[in-house]
């Protein structure tokens, strides 16, 4: 009953978790097209009081005037948007998610005694600890490199390379799958931390100021926007990591950590494509192709490298016997009644009897010998031959007789 229970949870949460991180990300993508496509105000009046750019648009029928303050207006409206809670809520959502989905059962889903033999608690505190270091680090970085002359490459290569050596780290401590998203989780954490401490303080100290009518330090309005940058970069390889769990052959590569190292860095160039992308259009910058087409090509190189070999053809003699039910019943007795049998029925997938395992073959094959994700972290050691065994009794029809 209790697996059914945190079946719920995992379904809810992540439901929960995809409407907030829309929102958020949508939010985000919005205001850094926003910021590149502004445009010097066309009138005296609006330059008189302090608009640095504008953007005209036309959306759902209507038009729209955006205009964005070199420093900030002289005097603030009443009421304010406020854009922080789409990342609150994003990041409590996928903690309770990562907790229910990885950290509770953390033997299973987050242990590969292969690479590192953890008890529990040490692996939770290990994977909570990757959340909060790597902030602390990039927080550090950008602090003391930041305002530097080339500070935002100077910034960004450093970034690069300790999430590079994050990524080695998790991959040699955790199951390849936890690995990938920790990796993701990690990142998220930095992006909703930036909101947190300083995008948010900075605009607080900036509407306090001009509320008491002091003069508004320019810097606030300058680290928010770095944070924010940053943020968008972060986006599309957080996005990969959660979404690669449905992909086996990525995490359970040997060289799995180059693998999503790469992956990421495909996809923070083609993000970099689209918000160059917009400056362009102003004449602002150089045409931003090779982002997207270096991008692209490390994607493909990626799908080149990790093309599986071709099979060898069967070498030619007697036809093999079909594969009997009890071979295979042998098989899940061994690999998956721990999870799928009469004490637990992780998922609602019960496989100790022919009834359940007819009712669930085609999601057999496809877990166990297709993407090869159970059982998971292959914890039970199932070899290849077992997998092949499988496969064949699923072709011929997978009797339960």
């Amino acid at each position: 009953m209790e697996s059914y229970y945190l079946d719920w949870a995992n379904l809810l949460l992540r439901w929960l978790h995809v409407i907030t991180a829309i929102a958020w990300i949508g939010a985000s993508f919005y205001f850094v097209m926003l910021d590149s496509s502004l445009e010097p105000p066309g009138d005296r009046e609006a330059r008189d009081k302090g608009v640095g750019g504008e953007q005209w648009a036309v959306h759902g029928g209507g038009f729209y005037h955006m205009q964005k303050y070199l420093v900030s207006p002289r005097k603030l409206p009443e009421h304010l948007h406020w854009s922080y809670w789409e990342s609150y809520s994003t990041w409590l959502s996928g903690f309770a998610l990562f907790s229910v989905s990885y950290l509770w059962n953390a033997s299973t889903y987050l242990i590969d005694k292969n690479k590192m033999a953890w008890s529990p608690g040490a692996a939770i505190g290990v994977a909570l600890a990757f959340l909060v270091v790597f902030w602390m680090v990039y927080d550090a970085i950008c602090q003391l490199f930041g305002r530097r002359k080339n500070g935002d490459a100077i910034v960004g290569a450093l970034v690069f390379l300790f999430a590079c050596f994050a990524a080695w780290l998790a991959c040699h401590w955790f199951a390849g799958r936890a690995a990938f998203l920790l990796m993701g989780a990690m990142l998220a954490t930095t992006m909703s931390a930036n909101v947190f401490f300083w995008i948010i303080p900075g605009q607080r100290k900036n509407v306090a100021a001009l509320r008491a009518g002091q003069p508004v330090d320019p810097v606030h309005g300058q680290r928010g926007k770095q944070r924010s940058v940053h943020n968008t970069y972060f986006t599309l390889p957080v996005l990969f990591a959660m979404l690669s769990g449905h992909y086996s052959f990525t995490y359970t590569h040997p060289q799995n950590w180059l693998v999503l190292v790469l992956i990421m860095l495909g996809g923070a160039l083609i993000r970099q494509f689209f918000v160059v992308r917009h400056r362009w259009k102003l004449g602002q910058a150089g045409h931003p192709w090779p982002y997207a087409l270096f991008g692209v090509a490390l994607l493909a190189a990626v799908v080149g490298w990790l093309k599986p070999e071709p099979a060898a053809p069967a070498a030619a003699g007697p036809a093999a016997a079909p594969v009997a039910f009890g071979e295979v019943r042998k098989l899940f007795e061994q690999h998956c009644y721990t999870c799928h049998g009469a004490l637990v029925q992780m998922k609602s997938v019960r496989l100790d009897s022919a009834e359940g395992v007819a009712q669930h073959a085609q999601n057999i094959y496809q877990q166990v010998v297709v993407t090869k994700i159970m059982p998971m972290g292959n914890a039970t050691g199932m070899t290849e031959a077992d997998r092949a065994l499988i496969g064949r009794w699923f072709q011929e029809g997978a009797p339960t007789r």
